[in-house]
């Protein structure tokens, strides 16, 4: 199914990725070039992709310690806070390392009256994941089902523990934000790619918009590398693409609250799926769900659903 031995393992997920503090706005609208506009209300809330990934694993497996974090926050208030949120989830922390001299990550975010997001985002203590991070994450893989990674620690780091992975027989998916420009056979690494609608069109050359160019782009993307792409939609669906599977997936319908995580609640399902042995459509699924529970509710990892509210909003028909 995703090119590796990965099918037999029922073991845990590893996620390698970012951890940021975000500072929510609120707005009717965001800002543009020199003007200010009056928001409606702000919050911080602890998020970073990868932080965002594996709280949605968390939720969804219901087994402490099922899920371990390798990453770098800062020795700062936000970073205390951001690993104690983690652990309060039963996320294993004891791979996330602690950075002295470097603030933790954050992400201004605006939220617009539609549940729109804009991000921008400061990695701080993100970008000096290294080789202690690679070190830890190679430990943490042992007995590992799959690895999550994204691109908002160094591409380098990310290169290396997705080879080590897929020589350990761990399923590596691969979410391609942010946008960056990778080095040649980068994406030959991960078994799954899971690109948003703006990422497929950056990867592709294709204008993403509906079921028929996300099967356009996510073809081009696997001529790439990667077996396994799976292009999400957001309130337009996904599209699931591999040697043996040409699938749509319609969304299911929710009141959006804010799309802020919608994208890393679905590949925490995901991973949680194929941990448990699911085939790859009911495992992307279990994601879609995942991502639609998350979009109701405000905030980043606090928006994450259970295994039981997912599972009863994947009772309703999708679409």
């Amino acid at each position: 199914m995703t090119g590796s031995n990965s099918e037999s393992r029922t073991g845990h997920i590893v996620v390698l990725g970012g951890l940021n503090m975000d500072l929510m706005v609120e707005t009717p609208r965001p800002a543009g070039p020199g003007e200010t506009t009056e928001g409606t209300r702000f919050y911080t809330a602890p998020g970073g992709k990868g932080g965002n990934q594996a709280v949605a694993a968390a939720r969804l497996s219901q087994s402490a310690g099922t899920v371990r974090m390798v990453g770098r926050v800062g020795n700062d208030s936000f970073g205390e806070q951001m690993r104690g949120f983690l652990d309060n989830e039963g996320v294993d922390t004891s791979h996330l390392a602690n950075d002295p001299d470097t603030a933790s990550g954050i992400a201004a975010i605006f939220i617009d009256a539609s549940g729109e997001n804009y991000v921008n985002a400061v990695y701080g203590a993100n970008a000096r994941c290294n080789e202690e991070q690679v070190a830890a994450a190679c430990k943490a893989l042992e007995g590992a089902s799959v690895l999550l990674a994204q691109q908002e620690v160094p591409l380098a780091v990310t290169l290396e523990v997705m080879k080590a992975a897929r020589e350990m027989g761990v399923t590596v998916i691969l979410d391609p934000a942010p946008a960056r420009d990778v080095p040649d056979g980068f994406y030959d690494y991960p078994n799954i790619l899971t690109p948003n609608q703006g990422e497929a069109e950056s990867l592709s050359g294709i204008a993403v918009v509906d079921e028929a160019s996300a099967s356009v782009a996510a073809k081009i993307i696997r001529e790439q590398g990667t077996p396994i792409v799976i292009v999400t939609m957001g309130e337009y669906g996904a599209h699931v693409e591999s040697e043996d599977v040409s699938l749509y997936l319609p969304a299911h319908k929710v009141k959006v609250v804010a799309s802020v995580a919608a994208g890393d609640a679905f590949n925490g399902g995901l991973a949680v799926g194929l941990a448990e042995g699911m085939a790859l459509v009911d495992a992307a699924r279990l994601g879609m769900a995942s991502g639609a529970f998350c979009v109701s509710r405000d905030g980043a990892q606090e928006a994450m659903g259970t295994r039981d509210e997912v599972n009863a909003l994947m009772q309703q028909l999708p679409g």
